[in-house]
This record gives C-alpha cells, sequence and structure tokens, in this order.
C-alpha cells in the first residue's frame, strides 16, 4: 500500500484538522453554558466528538497496517455487530450450536475467505451455504417454538452484520488498471462519503428539516435533510476523486448511489429498532450507540458499491 501512503496522509491530515475544529467549538459550547448549567445536547456532541477521534484513529492504524490490519478491524467491527444484533433476537437453548457456528465458523470463514480473495466463495458462502445449514442444525435441536421468526432472525443478522461488513475489506481484492496498490482508498472515500452523508443529512434536517418522511419509523428523517445531506455528501464524493479510479462525475455517480443506499439502510434497521422499543443498538461507543448505530448506513451501501466497481472497473 506505499503507492497509497501519501493520499492517505493527506485525508489523515484533513481529518485531524476537521476534528481539531469541532473539539474546540464542542468545548467552547461547554464552557460558555458554564458548569452549573448542564446542557444534554452540549455533551452529547462532545461525546461523539470523543468517539470520533478513536475511531479515526483505529481506522487510520489499520489502513497504516495494510491488508491484514483492515480485515481484522472490520472482522471486529462484525463480530461485535453480530453481538448487538443478535442479543435482541428470539432465541431458545436449541439454537445454541446454530449461534456458536455464527460466530466462530461462518464469520471465520467468511473474513478468510476476503483474506484469500476467493471472491467466488465468500460472495456465496453466507447467503447460500449459512443460510441454508444453520437453520438444520437449529431445526435438529427439536424445539418448533417460534422457528420460523428465530430461523429468520438468524439468517437477516448473518447478511447485515457479517455478509455486507465483509464487503468493506473486499474492496481490498479489487484489481484496477493504474489503481494497484491503492485499493484501500476505495475503503477510506466510501467511509468518509457514507458518515458525512449521514451527518449533512442530520445536520440540513436541524436547519430547515420539515418534512417527514416516515414519522413512525424515525422522527428526525425529513425529506429536507435527507436531498441536501446526499446532495452535499455527492459533492463530497465527487471533490474526492482524486483518491478514486473514478472522473469526477463518475465519483457523483457513486456518491449519490452509497448515499442512497446508506439512507435506506439507516432507515430499515430504525424500524428494526422501533420493533424491539430500543433507541440504540448499544453502548460500546460513548456518544454513538453501538456498532451497527455507526454502521448501519455502511453496511448497505458496501455491497453495492463493492460490485459497481468490481463490474465497471475490476480487471478480475
Amino acid at each position: 500500500m506505499n503507492e497509497a501512503a501519501p493520499h492517505l496522509f493527506r485525508l489523515l491530515f484533513g481529518t485531524v484538522a476537521l476534528l481539531t475544529f469541532a473539539t474546540l467549538i464542542a468545548r467552547g459550547l461547554r464552557a460558555r453554558a458554564g458548569p452549573e448549567r448542564t446542557h444534554t445536547g452540549i455533551e452529547n456532541l462532545n461525546a461523539r466528538i470523543d468517539a470520533w477521534w478513536g475511531m479515526a484513529a483505529l481506522l487510520g492504524l489499520s489502513f497504516l497496517a495494510g491488508k491484514g490490519g483492515v480485515i481484522l478491524l472490520f472482522a471486529f467491527i462484525s463480530f461485535a455487530a453480530l453481538r448487538e444484533f443478535l442479543t435482541l433476537t428470539t432465541k431458545r437453548a436449541a439454537d445454541h450450536w446454530a449461534l456458536f457456528a455464527a460466530f466462530f465458523l461462518v464469520l471465520p470463514v467468511q473474513f478468510w475467505l476476503v483474506w484469500d480473495e476467493w471472491y467466488g466463495f465468500y460472495s456465496i458462502f453466507i447467503p447460500v451455504y449459512a443460510v441454508l445449514l444453520l437453520p438444520v442444525v437449529s431445526v435438529l435441536g427439536g424445539d418448533t417454538r417460534d422457528a420460523f421468526i428465530r430461523i429468520a432472525e438468524t439468517q437477516w443478522a448473518l447478511m447485515i452484520c457479517v455478509y455486507c461488513v465483509s464487503h468493506v475489506p473486499a474492496l481490498l481484492t479489487l484489481r484496477i488498471e493504474g489503481f494497484e496498490g491503492r485499493e484501500v482508498l476505495l475503503i477510506a472515500w466510501l467511509v468518509i462519503v457514507v458518515q458525512m452523508s449521514d451527518v449533512l443529512q442530520y445536520t440540513c434536517g436541524k436547519l430547515v428539516g420539515k418534512t417527514r418522511i416516515a414519522p413512525r419509523v424515525s422522527p428526525s428523517k425529513t425529506w429536507e435533510g435527507m436531498i441536501g445531506g446526499i446532495a452535499l455528501a455527492t459533492a463530497l464524493g465527487a471533490a474526492l476523486f482524486w483518491i478514486t479510479p473514478f472522473s469526477p462525475v463518475q465519483a457523483a455517480g457513486m456518491a449519490l448511489a452509497v448515499t442512497l443506499m446508506g439512507f435506506f439502510g439507516g432507515l430499515v434497521l430504525s424500524a428494526v429498532k422501533r420493533d424491539r422499543g430500543i433507541k440504540d443498538w448499544g453502548h460500546l461507543i460513548a456518544g454513538h450507540g453501538g456498532f451497527i448505530d455507526r454502521m448501519d448506513s455502511v453496511v448497505f451501501a458496501a455491497p453495492i458499491f463493492f460490485h459497481l466497481t468490481r463490474y465497471f472497473w475490476s480487471t478480475v
């Protein structure tokens, strides 16, 4: 990844500068409020920015560590997300071995296949083999109560938390003419554009949002926030074309595709949270909830981005 190093350092410098500016603003707001006037919104903002420092550091270190570091990081994220998801699902004693296999067989095999760059297998391992065989393990336990729900929830958890997440490091396996050794920049571009889209949608919604998209699913999401945030994130994606194999117009098109998928991913998983009566998937990341809360947009966008890039640009 030596070819990618100069671009990574520029991105790292820009990220540090942006987070430093955000930290100064947040700390200034806290100081202005004073210790005797605790403001929930300000404290939440500070917690989120502090968490972003940690997440940016982990992501940066994994990029610098190369392919192994990136795959290990996303395997860990996948494990944590799978744990959050399955904690909220319907399970019985008969599912013990199926759950064990999901965590300690399916997940590591999927990421090993990505490491081995075996596209023909990692692209179907979970949707075909795991989805078909894990229910057999549960059914052999002999408990038919809520069988359909138990099986479907486990399958959906594997698809969202393992299969989709694995498509982020899978970007490293693409071979694009003239872009050799810089594949990690595709991950950086995807994460930056999708995550900034979330931030910009939230900001635009707060500033000008009036018309709610799905009030009973996610009351904070508005048409004005979605359109404004996605438009700005699309412009950002086009501006960052220099770290991708895309032209500015192509980068804008790809940014539009991934931000739309990211928006729908957040909406779908918000519906799941409402169904379970929870605000966040977890509490591991201060100010951000759980890993799924941070990755909901990325997990829906990653497979689409991977396959579009592979189909139109990859030589493999």
